[in-house]
């Protein structure tokens, strides 16, 4: 039973520690068998004496790394290399010594707990401990292997553990007053101290609200709290007046926002302070009893009158003197001021309502011995007014009365306008004047509507004995003081016809729109007229314009223009110039072929657009021209030959015969023949042999 050795680790003595031995019963000592090992470790951990079969470990062995190994062993015959028997396996097992001691996985715990807890594993030692005394505890905890007996090993490991915290500590105020101080002309909003409680518990158990309980400020000021400080933030809630109060007392109370059941026997958690707050006096500018005044005056009132009286008082503790001023930038005119002492307001020019009937001016309350002190406040005065001005007509009346006109006829209705406004409104009273209250020719009939018709007193009127009536006329108001005036109305005698249709005067201005005077009209059909001569002026001048010559120097690069004046076709020539064209300008070239090319390449006659118009013959010899000159695929029938660079280098040659040698004699012309009938005669006379 060799299938198994047991081998002790960390073996430390001088020599290899021996392991066991192989054997066979077919070793006869005398050394013909060889050992061999093979496996886990052979030759490096384990080495084996072949002649013998005694293992020894070669090296020092860790049970932690490596508990077994597995090997197997054979012998063979040194001669023949065979085995003797076959291969066997077997098991080294390594024996484990306490050569470690405990080691707990972390070096260091860390641990929380709240406070004032209960028995846990690792448990307080002492009851109701509290986070706000002492915070973090270290630990060092130590294990023992082989149940802690003589010989073992041990490990140690620090453990840290913090308590956390709960709500069991009240907000306490560090002071029961405080005192703060606002000057009076403070705006609502302005902070103005700030107060603390404090609270030794951590994060949201140290969360605090603050309020005003009570006290004699409470709606005058406020307390808001600052969540990232947790301090309480006093403001000004309303406007403060040192006169009417200076000192205020206020009761804060702070309470935590967040509270834990268990801990509500621990007593209130909330805390309650005093807090004074002084008004301090400032230098405030007068105050007027009024936010504007309206006064009002009768527009016939005196220069020097007084019109009313604005009161300032400074409303500090001091009563310092006021004057008074005029903002002269809303009193231009300087028509109102003022009595620096008593504030009294009087006139210092004439009121007209009619021409403003509204002032609006400013008054200035000064501090005498702090002039940087003043205010200021409209004053608006009404002009109320006085019947000082006369009713008149509404517009200059001129009318007219027929020749045949009867009597109680309605020739024309006036009215009249008021500058003044009554209260009870306008009322108009007419009548004529005295003098021609008998009048023969005229009366006036009150409408009592505030107008009046102007109606015939006779049958017939006559051009010939008087053209012209002057009716003078006297309005009346209806307030006191009455004021009246009179005015007159033109009345022309006319011819009418017999549904009384104005037909001829003798004034004309009735003819002519209302408004236009005589000189006016004049002056108007003179500048008419001189606008139409210049117009006929400036025409004639256009038509006298001459035209630009066809050529403007003679040393044009063209050669000269060979024109042929009533030139034609010869004998058989009968349209070359129809002056029928010429007497009637709507007369059209119907069909009239062109003369001055082959009628063989004439695709398309040109016809040139109807002259609908009798219009001047100059003109429209202008325009058949123009015609024609744009158009050069259709020139006219009797035109200008206008040959450009002729001479040797023209393809054509010259067509003058100006420079025609005398030897030309046998030039041959028989291509006239080929140019139609109407050129028959002219090659005859060049074609034939005994030509001249």
């Amino acid at each position: 039973m060799w299938n198994q050795f047991f081998l002790l680790e960390e073996y430390t003595g001088p020599d290899t520690q021996y392991v066991g031995k192989l054997h066979t019963d077919q070793d006869k000592g005398d050394g013909n068998l060889k050992y061999i090992l093979t496996g886990d470790g052979a030759g490096s951990l384990f080495i084996i004496d072949e002649n013998t079969g005694d293992i020894h470990a070669a090296k020092k062995l860790d049970r932690e790394e490596k508990s077994l190994y597995v090997l197997r062993a054979k012998a063979i015959d040194r001669k023949t290399g065979r085995q003797v028997e076959p291969e066997s396996e077997f098991i080294i097992k390594i024996h484990d010594i306490n050569d470690n001691e405990p080691k707990f996985t972390k070096d260091m715990y860390t641990a929380s707990i709240p406070e004032m807890s209960g028995v846990g594993i690792i448990k307080t030692a002492l009851p109701d401990m509290s986070r706000e005394n002492r915070e973090q505890y270290q630990v060092v905890i130590q294990a023992k292997d082989m149940g802690g007996q003589m010989g073992g090993l041990s490990g140690t490991t620090t453990v840290n553990i913090t308590l956390t915290d709960v709500n069991d500590n009240p907000p306490r105020f560090p002071q029961s007053t405080y005192q703060f101080s606002s000057p009076e002309s403070a705006p609502p909003g302005t902070p103005l101290g700030r107060i603390k409680a404090n609270d030794p518990d951590l994060g949201e158990n140290a969360e605090i609200e603050y309020s005003i309980s009570n006290g004699d400020g409470s709606d005058m000021f406020d307390i808001i709290t600052d969540k990232d400080t947790q301090e309480g933030i006093i403001t000004v809630k309303k406007q403060l007046d040192f006169e009417n109060k200076m000192l205020y007392t206020l009761r804060v109370e702070a309470t935590n926002t967040h509270l834990d059941p268990r801990f509500l026997q621990l007593g209130p958690f909330k805390d309650t302070a005093l807090v004074k707050i002084s008004v301090e006096d400032i230098d405030e500018p007068p105050v007027f009893n009024r936010p504007s005044y309206l006064i009002e005056v009768d527009e016939d009132a005196k220069e020097g009158s007084i019109i009313g009286q604005v009161v300032a008082q400074d409303p500090d503790v001091t009563k310092n003197t006021i004057k008074y001023s005029v903002d002269r930038h809303t009193d231009l005119d300087r028509i109102f001021n003022i009595y620096s002492g008593n504030g009294s307001l009087f006139i210092s020019k004439p009121l007209d309502r009619e021409e403003t009937p509204w002032h609006n001016i400013t008054v200035i309350a000064t501090e005498i011995n702090n002039p940087k002190q003043s205010s200021q406040i409209p004053v608006f005065i009404r002009i109320l007014d006085i019947n000082d001005h006369a009713p008149e007509f509404a517009k200059y009346y001129e009318t007219f009365v027929c020749e045949n006109a009867k009597s109680g006829q309605l020739i024309q209705t006036v009215s009249a306008v008021d500058k003044d406004e009554p209260p009870r409104g306008h009322k108009f009273f007419f009548e004529l004047v005295p003098e021609f209250a008998v009048d023969p020719n005229f009366s006036i009939a009150d409408n009592k509507d505030n107008t009046a018709g102007i109606m015939t007193r006779r049958n017939g009127y006559s051009r010939s004995k008087t053209s012209t009536y002057l009716l003078p006329v006297i309005i009346f108001d209806n307030d006191y003081p009455i004021q009246s005036s009179t005015g007159t109305l033109t009345i022309r005698v006319c011819a009418c016809d017999s549904r009384g249709n104005m037909q001829s005067c003798n004034a004309e201005a009735l003819l002519l729109p209302a408004g236009l005077s005589t000189g006016a009209l004049v002056a108007i059909f003179l500048c008419i007229i001189i606008l139409l001569v210049l117009v006929v002026l400036f025409a004639a001048l256009k038509r006298q314009k001459k035209k630009e010559p066809l050529i403007i120097s003679k040393d044009d690069v063209r050669d000269n223009i060979v024109t042929y004046n009533d030139e034609g076709g010869g004998e058989e020539d009968t349209q070359a110039f129809d002056i029928g064209t010429l007497r009637n300008p709507e007369a059209r070239e119907e069909s009239k072929i062109r003369r001055d090319v082959i009628p063989e390449t004439i695709f398309q006659i040109r016809r040139t657009t109807p002259l609908w118009e009798n219009i001047d013959v100059q003109d429209f010899i202008h325009r058949r021209l123009k015609e024609n000159d744009s158009d050069p695929a259709a020139p006219p029938y009797d035109s200008l030959a206008t040959y450009a660079y002729e001479g040797n280098d023209s393809i054509a040659n010259s067509l003058s015969s100006l420079e025609s040698l005398t030897t030309d004699g046998n030039q041959d012309y028989d291509y006239l023949s080929d140019w139609g009938p109407r050129f028959k005669k002219l090659a005859d006379m060049y074609g034939g042999e005994d030509s001249d």
